[in-house]
């Protein structure tokens, strides 16, 4: 783990299981329904589907930088998770401490690619 931000690492670890579990609960909710539950599930799926789609994504290009030490796709992690929290403003208590740490995260990350 030399040369690798932990704080980073912990970010795109968050974020990777927020969007599981995020995944797993909505998808895993509409399938157990019937009836009416059925649509209401549906719109609450639909609506949260791009939170959840840039938090999935944001986990991909974090984990490219922490893996690959590479400072732009942490940037582009913390950018996603930013846009994902204000696509659903209401689950913004999960994803500002994420993107906060996404964001520090990067800049430690290019500090340690600089300092090498």
């Amino acid at each position: 783990m030399k040369g690798r931000s932990k704080i980073l690492l912990a970010a795109t670890a968050l974020a990777t299981i927020y969007a599981v579990y995020l995944i797993s609960y909505f998808f895993g909710e509409t399938a157990n329904a019937e009836g009416a539950e059925v649509v209401g599930g549906a719109i609450a799926t639909a609506v949260v589907m791009p939170h959840m789609i840039m938090f999935l994504i944001g986990a991909v290009f974090g984990w490219i930088g922490v893996l690959a030490r590479k400072s732009w796709a942490a940037l582009v992690g913390a950018i996603l998770y930013s846009v994902g929290t204000l696509f659903f403003l209401m689950y913004a208590m999960f994803g500002v401490p994420i993107l906060v740490l996404g964001f520090i995260g990067y800049s430690k990350q290019k500090k340690l690619n600089q300092a090498e």
